[in-house]
């Protein structure tokens, strides 16, 4: 089965770069990140690059196609097996991504990649097949509604296992 976004990497950020940069930025309002970020399903990274100021920057994303069409560290994984230590990032997105994952399993990961107190920011369509189950995972964290988006946020999320 052809890889959809490989396809589409050349003409993604011309697509849905604007979008994304916004969020991005109202993101980086939200939570006021520091240190190193995780960016889970960040594709070509376009938004990634909001936080490279603020940031020590990681776009992780299961498309090759997608990073390669990106700058910075870029690792190939998905959001449900994601290859990194416990408690080793400090802030963790994702930006209109995790619609396309095992929402359990990729929160969970998330949760034993950040640091204890690690500051959390996921968004979501509002059409998303998933959002009952991430607003029953992310209960706990502030929200933000837009018109097509919502976004969960957490400046500092209790981590709990």
């Amino acid at each position: 089965m052809p890889d959809y976004y490989s396809e589409t990497a050349r003409g993604y950020n011309e697509l849905h770069g604007p979008e994304q940069i916004k969020k991005a930025r109202l993101i980086r309002e939200k939570i006021a990140p520091k240190g190193l970020l995780l960016d889970v399903g960040a594709g070509t990274g376009i938004a990634t690059r909001e936080f490279d100021e603020c940031c020590e920057t990681i776009a992780l994303d299961p498309s090759i196609g997608m990073l390669e069409q990106g700058k910075g560290m870029r690792v190939c994984s998905k959001a449900e097996e994601l290859p990194f230590k416990e408690n080793t990032f400090d802030c963790v997105v994702s930006i209109t991504a995790l619609h396309h994952a095992d929402l359990a399993r990729a929160w969970s990961e998330i949760k034993r990649v950040a640091k204890p107190n690690a500051r959390v920011a996921v968004s979501f369509f509002k059409r998303a097949g998933n959002i009952a189950k991430a607003r029953e995972l992310f209960h706990e964290f502030d929200v933000f509604e837009e018109e097509k988006d919502i976004i969960f946020f957490s400046k500092n999320f209790a981590k709990s296992k």
